[in-house]
């Protein structure tokens, strides 16, 4: 169960109307999180700030994991427990320090291997359909993947940080698994929106699915990236 879901009715326990509602709120909140991030990327590239932020990076991914881990903690804990505002805040925040991580492997991917970005976003979107279909229909609660979830990415954490430090190379296979990893946990998370969610948690449910869908395109970009090197 999601350390920060709180006490009260779970959202499948709810009226017809009110779990309708919920449920619109958190997908709204997922595909303005998704628009609000695509738009950040193309004015980054607009206005070109890509190449000094690729250049902040300087190719250090050891400096983008230990990012990406303080924003994902820190938005995570807020748009779980804080007031309205300062869950948009988080939620915000989460957007934002993604999209601008982000910039150095979409420069990549222009380099090596053109088209890469909107196919990875298409089977992104499609795979991700897929998991929450799967979610929806079937109902079936998916809150066992969490302490798999939990043990398998301390151990990608480890492969990575290994990675960086003594120079392994993570390669196709590393990426792949990563890929069944985010499909995991959209499928956990979405299926939390329904068994272990609250109604007035829906912008931290929009987080969580937002950080699913973010690794799963990460790594499918990766995959192509790798592919075409």
């Amino acid at each position: 169960m999601n350390q920060y879901v709180s006490q009260g009715a779970a959202v499948i326990d709810l009226p017809t109307d009110a779990r309708n509602a919920f449920i619109n709120k958190t997908y709204m909140h997922l595909t303005g999180a998704i628009f609000a991030f695509t738009g950040i990327e193309i004015a980054i590239f607009k206005t070109g700030c890509a190449v000094p932020i690729a250049q902040l990076f300087g190719g250090n991914w050891l400096l983008v994991l230990g990012a990406f881990m303080l924003v994902s903690w820190f938005a995570s804990s807020l748009a779980h427990s804080g007031s309205k505002p300062v869950q948009y805040m988080a939620l915000a925040a989460y957007v934002g320090a993604w999209s601008v991580m982000f910039v150095p492997m979409i420069m990549m991917a222009e380099a090596v291997a053109k088209g890469a970005v909107q196919s990875a976003a298409l089977i992104t979107f499609v795979g991700f359909s897929g998991l929450t279909a799967t979610v929806f229909i079937t109902k079936q609660d998916f809150s066992f993947l969490g302490s798999i979830l939990k043990w398998a990415g301390i151990m990608a954490l480890i492969a990575i940080v290994g990675g960086l430090i003594f120079n392994w190379q993570l390669g196709m296979w590393f990426s792949v698994a990563m890929v069944g990893f985010a499909g995991a946990s959209i499928l956990y998370t979405t299926s939390n929106i329904l068994h272990t969610y609250h109604e007035d948690q829906y912008v931290g449910a929009a987080l969580e699915l937002f950080a699913g869908v973010i690794l799963l395109l990460w790594y499918i970009l990766r995959i192509f990236i790798m592919r075409d090197e």
